[in-house]
């Protein structure tokens, strides 16, 4: 019974550092705020890993991992941001851009719950990667201006609804043997980040950005292959009917 619980311990955990990095927020710790979702991301890469190494996977821990989510990588990030950011611009605005963020990634988290995706790809950019992108980005409060940051949250939040597949990188199993582990990794992790919350999420910040931008890219190059390939279709059939 405490074996089958063990992934929902994992997706409770990112709950409630979801929860810790609005109150660091709100207590203007940035840095801890960012590196606590930064954490839950790791937890939540661990609880579906460990629930298939334990044949523990079900429903409600797919439900519960999605309210988890959203609170620590949707509501969390866009607090953060709006904390951090936002405080010197229209408040309508900065409410409006906000509260888009979290409601983006709710509805990529139910048409992920509903939908058949395509194997081996997220369609949309996964909600964990957003959070952190946003997250990690407010940051940089110092070096750019709040147009920017509305700009760029308003961009990961269209990745997230948007058709863009992303590569599935949670496929990757883990060893049942690797279980016991898995708390020592997140101690470690947590360990790292205390000592160094704001060196290690701008570190973060860059493979999240790469990972975004590549969606973006295959997609691009996917629509030029379409769009040369139909060319050449019109070319052959212009071809034949002469």
């Amino acid at each position: 019974m405490i074996t089958k619980s063990l992934p929902n311990v994992f997706t409770l955990g990112n709950l409630f550092l979801g929860m810790l990095a609005i109150i660091f927020a709100f207590d203007g710790k940035y840095s801890m705020s960012a590196i606590m979702v930064i954490v839950a991301m790791l937890l939540d890469g661990l609880d579906g890993r460990v629930a298939r190494a334990l044949n523990a996977q079900s429903e409600f821990g797919k439900e519960l991992d999605s309210l988890s989510d959203i609170i620590s990588f949707g509501v969390a990030p866009a607090l953060l941001m709006y904390s951090i950011a936002f405080s010197h611009i229209h408040p309508g605005i900065a409410w409006a851009v906000t509260a888009i963020f979290p409601m983006c990634g709710a509805l990529r988290l139910a048409r992920f719950n509903v939908q058949k995706g395509i194997p081996g790809y997220f369609i949309g950019l996964p909600i964990p990667a957003a959070g952190g992108v946003i997250a990690t980005l407010s940051l940089f409060h110092k070096n750019i201006t709040a147009p920017y940051f509305i700009f760029g949250i308003l961009l990961v939040s269209y990745l997230m609804v948007s058709s863009v597949r992303y590569p599935n990188f949670k496929k990757i199993g883990l060893p049942k043997k690797g279980v016991a582990l898995a708390p020592l990794v997140v101690l470690i992790a947590v360990v790292v980040a205390v000592f160094f919350p704001d060196e290690l999420s701008k570190m973060i910040f860059v493979p999240l950005v790469i990972y975004a931008a590549y969606g973006l890219k295959q997609n691009f190059d996917r629509l030029l292959r379409r769009s040369k390939q139909v060319d050449e279709e019109e070319a052959e059939e212009a071809y034949h009917n002469r």
